[in-house]
């Protein structure tokens, strides 16, 4: 690949060619990928990158977006180049210990919090598998009244999360457990219970992670992918660990896969904890949230 550093090279000239380099490997919107990738890089507005194309890209920034060109045109995602996505309106920081977190798990946070509205009570809550712990700070943000508990397996995992607390100014009101779900809570006394409990488990059977796009299936964590041979594993260990857990009344949601209402929603039933159940869709009208009163 041409490198375009040099003494002399402007902003608009490192644009020109990582849009080239992107056109050529067939990324869709090259000119906007280089733009959002410089934009990111230099941590500055994308406008403003625009607005000073003409100035000189000084020799150790244009190294690094030549670096960063090179890592997405293998297929590696923009968020784990850059090192955060935003989340809810939040900025979390990412790398390949934790999923990347989804446009798509915001309907989950706005679930809760329209569940949440007008309730006076202290909420203890629970996020399952937190990953990046976008889910649990983002909701220790909103919800000042809140305590909750973060689980992961992942040692890795648990180290960003807790990054990311701290960056929002809630880790003293987050405890990070680590273990396989519920059982991460054992040994812990009193043992806790939670009026709210969600997740965003892994839910892709694992016959389809291969036929995935290679930005997720090569790069992004595969523990926080595969859901088992029917994809539905995640959720019947949850629902079997929750019982001693649980103080009603409360609220457990779950982030579902588009084409798994009906079966979580069984899982669910035959679980016998909720009184109430509820599949909340995103703007599309997929189903995207399975929602559990007890």
């Amino acid at each position: 690949m041409r490198s375009f550093t040099g003494n002399k090279c402007t902003i608009e000239e490192a644009l020109r060619w990582a849009s080239s380099c992107f056109a050529a490997a067939g990324l869709e919107r090259p000119r906007d990928e280089a733009e959002i990738l410089l934009a990111q890089l230099q941590k500055r507005d994308r406008l403003k990158i625009f607005l000073e194309r003409a100035g000189i890209l000084e020799e150790k920034a244009a190294a690094a977006f030549a670096a960063a060109v090179e890592r997405r045109l293998r297929g590696e995602p923009l968020a784990y180049i850059v090192g955060r996505k935003e989340f809810y309106g939040l900025e979390f920081t990412v790398n390949r210990e934790v999923l990347i977190p989804r446009p798509d798990t915001e309907h989950l946070v706005d679930a809760v919090l329209e569940w949440v509205r007008g309730r006076e009570r202290d909420i203890c809550g629970l996020d399952l598998g937190c990953g990046s712990g976008n889910l649990a700070v983002t909701l220790a943000f909103h919800l000042p009244q809140a305590v909750l508990y973060a689980v992961d397996i992942s040692a890795g995992a648990l180290q960003v999360a807790q990054a990311n607390a701290a960056r929002h100014g809630v880790v003293e009101r987050l405890r990070f457990c680590r273990g396989d779900y519920f059982e991460a809570l054992r040994g812990i006394e009193p043992p806790p219970r939670f009026n709210l409990v969600v997740a965003n488990p892994p839910y892709i059977a694992t016959a389809e992670i291969e036929t995935l796009p290679a930005a997720i299936r090569d790069y992004e964590p595969r523990a926080a992918l595969d859901g088992g041979s029917d994809g539905l594993e995640a959720y019947r260990r949850i629902l079997k660990g929750a019982p001693p857990y649980l103080r009603g009344p409360g609220l457990m949601a779950l982030e579902i896969g588009a084409d798994q209402g009906d079966a979580v929603l069984a899982l669910c039933r035959d679980s016998g904890l909720f009184h109430t159940l509820t599949l909340h869709r995103d703007y599309s009208g997929r189903p995207r949230v399975v929602l559990g009163l007890y």
